[in-house]
């Protein structure tokens, strides 16, 4: 049976950047989801005079919106984190930081993209544990793929380093982001970026070199 982590959900359940109300659904439960938002999305189509019944391009538009938002934008809603194991430190104590990892979110504002590099550094304790590389782009993984604010998702992803890294003496989280919904609409400046970060233990320590550390390594080529 897959242990069940206490904590890793920050906002109510229904909410656009939580799990949907009953979560985690079956396959077939979420195939009558799909059918559902395809025949609702249908409706909003014609709202906006979209004759998609009769264009051989869009025909089929409603069933692939619904699947798509189902299993891949927003499939962080429909299902749990996948397991987490994690390992004994044994005895290292300096800083373990991925960098880089490539993440898609959806701004549950406009539902519009957000394309990011989420970087993660925790420091385990000495009698703390690690967890395996692949797992920290996995954790990513799952918050990103729901409609989200980034501040939001950058807490989210550090809570949950935080918990399953038992012990550790410190996370950070740093997410450098960029908005469709500023590159394409409103403002339309598809230069800038939006830059969040949550900070804990050792890092929070300005008199210490940690945080420091980190920052310098995110500059390494």
């Amino acid at each position: 049976m897959k242990e069940v982590i206490e904590g890793l959900e920050l906002v109510p359940e229904g909410f656009a950047n939580g799990k949907a109300e009953g979560a985690p659904y079956t396959e077939e439960e979420q195939e009558e989801i799909i059918l559902n938002a395809a025949e609702a999305y249908g409706h909003f189509l014609d709202e906006l005079k979209c004759d998609w019944r009769k264009d051989p391009n869009s025909k089929g538009t409603p069933l692939r919106v619904a699947r798509t938002f189902i299993k891949e934008l927003w499939k962080g809603r429909y299902n749990d984190l996948p397991s987490m194991t994690s390992f004994p430190s044994d005895g290292y104590e300096n800083i373990v930081l991925e960098r880089n990892i490539k993440s898609f979110s959806m701004c549950s504002h406009h539902h519009q993209v957000i394309e990011s590099k989420v970087h993660i550094a925790y420091i385990p304790g000495k009698k703390g544990t690690v967890i395996g590389l692949s797992k920290l782009n996995r954790i990513v993984e799952h918050y990103s793929r729901r409609g989200a604010i980034q501040e939001q998702l950058t807490v989210a992803i550090h809570n949950a380093v935080d918990i399953i890294c038992k012990d550790n003496v410190g996370v950070m989280v740093v997410i450098v982001g960029k908005h469709n919904c500023v590159r394409i609409r409103g403002v339309e400046h598809d230069a800038s970026d939006m830059v969040t970060s949550k900070i804990s233990g050792v890092f929070e320590d300005h008199s210490k070199t940690a945080k420091q550390e980190v920052l310098e390594l995110l500059k390494l080529n």
